[in-house]
């Protein structure tokens, strides 16, 4: 055999195909594997965004009442109605807030679908518009 002498053999269309469907099956797995550690990390995301809100929920409803509390002995002090109907008033005029909230929220309606349809419409447009030369 002479020295020097190598012989390069040319992979065939068969191992080229059967490369790429290799590379395509494990970017295919790898794309799976990141969508699994983004949805963990939105969920971790979530939960600390939840504990966060209920802990400030929970802290402005004891400021809350203790602001009400006051409104309460500051009627009581700078009027001559007696304490329980300073009570009545301050309570009377938080539930009526709450009472108008709660009509504003029973009225006012979310068509989901719409709003499904109107994002999937903006994806689906924002694609046409990417793949114009």
């Amino acid at each position: 055999m002479k020295a020097g002498l190598e012989t390069h053999a040319e992979p065939s269309w068969a191992s080229m195909l059967g490369g790429i469907a290799e590379d395509a099956r494990q970017l295919l797995l790898q794309e799976v594997a990141l969508t699994k550690l983004e949805v963990r990390y939105e969920l971790v995301k979530a939960k600390s965004t939840a504990i966060a809100l209920g802990m400030a929920i929970g802290i402005i409803a004891i400021g809350s009442m203790l602001l009400a509390l006051m409104l309460v002995h500051g009627l009581a002090a700078l009027t001559a109605v007696p304490l329980w109907g300073c009570y009545g008033i301050v309570g009377g005029g938080i539930a009526a807030i709450g009472a108008g909230i709660l009509l504003f929220a029973r009225s006012s309606t979310v068509d989901l679908a719409a709003h499904r349809s109107l994002a999937l419409g903006g994806l689906a447009q924002s694609r046409k518009t990417e793949s114009v030369p």
